[in-house]
C-alpha cells in the first residue's frame, strides 16, 4: 500500500491547493439538495456506486459515509472470520479526512493557490488519496486482531484494566516504524522525479512524505489498534 499512496500523493501533486473543493457551500460549487463540500459530495458518490460492487463488504474496507452506502448488486461473498463483530464501528475516517485536508493537502499540493478549471480532477484525485490512507490505517485492526492472539493472557489483562498506555507500549515497535520511514524516503527519492528529465521538479519529497508517515499515518493506525484491542473482550 505504500506504492499506491504515494502515487496518488504524486498525482494529487499536480494540482495547486484549492481550498473551496473542501469548504462546505461554497458559493462557487452549486450542489443541488446537498449539505456540505465538493469533496464530501464526490466522496459519497464514489461510494454510493462502489458498496452496489460490494466494496464495502470486504473486511478492509471502511466507508467514510457508512449510513448512505447501498446493498450490493453483485451477491455476497463469504469472507473468512477473522476481526471481531464489532469492527465496523472502529471507523477513523471523520479523522482521517480533517487531517488530509488541514495538513496533507497543503505539503504534496503544487501551490497554494486556486484552480476553478481543475476541481473535478483535484476531487478525484483526492478520494482517491483519502481511500487509499483509509484502508493502510484500518489494516490496524488487522495487526491488532494478530498482537491479540500472540498473546492473549498479556492483552486480556492490559484490557480488564483499561491500561491504554500498557497496550499502547505492547503494540508499538519502534525499530519496525523505523525502518518503515527509511524505505519511504528511499521510495520517494525514486518515485519522486522523472528520471527521464535533468531538469524535472520534484512531486514529492523524502521529508513531507517522511512527516506525514511519522506524524499521521502511524500514530492514528496505533489509535486504531488500541480503540480494537480495547473492546476486544466482548467478542469472547
Amino acid at each position: 500500500m505504500e506504492d499506491l499512496i504515494i502515487f496518488k500523493f504524486i498525482e494529487r501533486s499536480h494540482f495547486a491547493t484549492c481550498l473551496p473543493v473542501y469548504q462546505p457551500n461554497h458559493p462557487g460549487i452549486d450542489i443541488p439538495n446537498f449539505n456540505g463540500s465538493f469533496l464530501d459530495w464526490a466522496l459519497l458518490q464514489m461510494e454510493i456506486t462502489h458498496s452496489q460492487l460490494r466494496r464495502f463488504e470486504s473486511p478492509d474496507e471502511t466507508p467514510f459515509f457508512p449510513d448512505q452506502i447501498l446493498k450490493p448488486i453483485l451477491p455476497s461473498i463469504n469472507y473468512p472470520r477473522v476481526l471481531a463483530s464489532y469492527a465496523p464501528e472502529v471507523n477513523y475516517n471523520d479523522k482521517i479526512k480533517k487531517v488530509y485536508i488541514d495538513k496533507i493537502v497543503p505539503l504534496i499540493s503544487k501551490y497554494d493557490g486556486d484552480e476553478t478549471d481543475n476541481y473535478g480532477s483535484v476531487a478525484t484525485r483526492d478520494v482517491e488519496c483519502l481511500q487509499s490512507l483509509s484502508r493502510r490505517i484500518h489494516f490496524g485492526k488487522f495487526v491488532a486482531e494478530a498482537k491479540f492472539q500472540s498473546d492473549i493472557p498479556l492483552y486480556t489483562k492490559l484490557i480488564q484494566n483499561k491500561d491504554v498506555e500498557g497496550i499502547m507500549r505492547n503494540i508499538t515497535n519502534s525499530a519496525v516504524e523505523e525502518k518503515i520511514l527509511l524505505r519511504l524516503t528511499k521510495k520517494a527519492e525514486v518515485y519522486g522525479v522523472d528520471p527521464t528529465s535533468e531538469d524535472s521538479e520534484r512531486r514529492i519529497t523524502p521529508e513531507y512524505l517522511v512527516k506525514i508517515y511519522k506524524e499521521i499515518v502511524i500514530p492514528i493506525t496505533k489509535e486504531v489498534e488500541v480503540e480494537y484491542l480495547l473492546r476486544r473482550l466482548e467478542d469472547q
